[in-house]
């Protein structure tokens, strides 16, 4: 039953068709576009089930496949399948799409059609990000998905939103350049442009060096990595609350993902002889930018530098087992390096979005981020402050929580490659905690600030779903985070037994 039908077509054009059917319903209906957008993410999140309930975690190999030619010319397919790496990304990229549309159910009422469009538009693309077999295809969602996100943050962002989304589109579009080159070279080597193929070209070093620097330049600034990483700060504070959601719990994960579906089983040699650079990045992206983020007076600025800190440690978690490798010659520590990685991006993308969901209750009731703004939020609005602190805790690795295991398999790896790895890693838990536990001393403790927090209302019905809902997937994952690892270990341990091959 689950394989023959197209669940990943109908998961990619479903919210597609959605959006363009919201913006033909135009703006003097903004009630129907709302319940449109709201259907049509509900339902693009029921097709994206039955890609779990039906994975079969025993093989490596990709699943659902779909492969139509599409430019036969060039040897171009509309080819699609997923793995254990790729498809819990498509689950929750439905599920944070789902919530974000409802969010956005009050808090726009400027152009309402087309914001919801976006999403959904971007939803889909997004999910064609995750499932894309072709390079081809790949770059066309890739570059696609640009649009929406250049869009939402333009046109409901805030004060300085054109410059925000001129430097997010110039240092996104200017890395996927060089990547889109390296995929032609890839075609005239292989003769084709299916990205399985790629991974069993026999290329030298120079080449696989050549490759790999300019696939990381498009990733890097995806994830971001410092530090390529000036771009996120500026566009989470302009976004609106919806854009900033997306932007940190999916959009920050497609530049990890690409390490793991291009950089590495194509450039095996390459990615071992610079993982020790890779390593680097990723440890001063964990260590001082949770630094930078302990001197931030807005909310949001505040979050998103905690974002690029807790990606650190996905990218460092891509490129250890290298390190791991040499010290143990055993593939277990490695696999858990990579495990905890992506366990660490899904539960990053839960707890990011719901960071930003929180601030943006907020926003919506006093119009500030300013964290001097604000105090004893809890006397007025103490379930918000309940669900706010647990997120709080959430992002600071509190075990539990799915913020701890992640962190926790990625650091235990890091003891077996080196054990200052895991001591540079657990000193950033602590700076992680103490920015986390500033803030949330400042905003959310303490005696009424002002009469503005003196007039705050608690979290409505719709608010109190939607993060309830966050913490529930928050609290599920932390306590059994089984049905994850179990999904991803046959493909993480395949990729790895392909870039060790010559190591083993």
């Amino acid at each position: 039953m689950f394989y023959h039908i197209p669940w990943l077509s109908l998961a990619i054009w479903t919210p597609i068709v959605g959006g363009v059917l919201v913006l033909l319903s135009g703006d003097k209906a903004p009630d129907g576009a709302r319940r449109i957008a709201v259907l049509f993410a509900l339902v693009t999140f029921l097709l994206t089930l039955p890609l779990y309930i039906g994975f079969d975690v025993t093989t490596a190999q990709m699943q659902f496949r779909e492969h139509l030619p599409w430019i036969p010319a060039f040897n171009i397919y509309y080819s699609l399948g997923v793995d254990g790496i790729s498809m819990p990304l498509i689950l929750l990229t439905s599920f944070m799409t789902v919530l974000v549309v409802i969010v956005g159910w009050v808090s726009i009422q400027k152009r309402v059609a087309q914001y919801m469009a976006a999403f959904l538009i971007m939803e889909g693309v997004i999910i064609g990000v995750f499932s894309a077999l072709d390079a081809i295809l790949f770059y066309v969602f890739w570059e696609s998905m640009l649009i929406p996100m250049f869009l939402i943050i333009g046109i409901w962002g805030g004060p300085r939103r054109v410059y925000a989304t001129i430097k997010f589109f110039l240092y996104t579009f200017l890395g996927s350049v060089l990547m889109l080159v390296a995929l032609i070279y890839l075609h005239f080597r292989s003769g084709s442009f299916s990205i399985l193929d790629f991974q069993t070209l026999k290329l030298t070093m120079n080449e696989q060096l050549l490759i790999f620097i300019a696939f990381l330049l498009a990733f890097a600034v995806k994830v971001p990595m410092w530090p390529v990483h000036t771009w996120l700060p500026d566009a989470h504070v302009e976004a609106p609350t919806g854009g900033s959601v997306i932007l940190a719990a999916i959009m920050l994960k497609i530049g990890a993902y690409g390490f793991l579906r291009f950089s590495l089983p194509i450039t095996p040699d390459a990615s071992h002889r610079l993982a020790w650079l890779m390593i680097a990045l990723s440890l001063v992206a964990v260590v001082y930018i949770s630094l930078v983020a302990m001197v931030q007076k807005d909310m949001k600025k505040l979050i998103a530098y905690s974002s690029i800190a807790h990606m650190g440690f996905v990218t460092l978690a891509f490129f250890i087992p290298f390190a791991i490798y040499a010290s143990t010659k055993s593939l277990n520590g490695a696999v858990l390096a990579v495990e905890g990685g992506i366990v660490q991006m899904v539960s990053h993308g839960f707890i990011s979005g719901a960071l930003f969901l929180s601030v943006g209750v907020l926003y919506e009731r006093m119009h500030s981020r300013a964290i001097a703004d604000y105090g004893g939020v809890v006397n007025r609005m103490p379930v918000f402050a309940a669900l706010a602190v647990f997120f709080a805790m959430a992002n600071s690795g509190l075990p539990g929580t799915s913020g701890f295991v992640g962190e926790f398999m990625i650091i235990l790896a890091s003891v077996r490659a080196d054990i200052w790895y895991a001591v540079l890693l657990a000193t950033a838990l602590v700076t992680g905690a103490a920015y986390t536990l500033w803030m949330v001393k400042r905003v959310i403790f303490g005696a009424v600030a002002n009469e503005r927090v003196d007039a705050l209302q608690d979290l409505d019905g719709r608010e109190f779903l939607v993060l309830g809902l966050l913490a529930v997937a928050v609290l599920a994952l932390g306590v059994w985070p089984a049905p994850l690892i179990d999904v991803t270990h046959m493909s993480v341990q395949n990729l790895l037994s392909h870039i060790m091959i010559s190591k083993l």
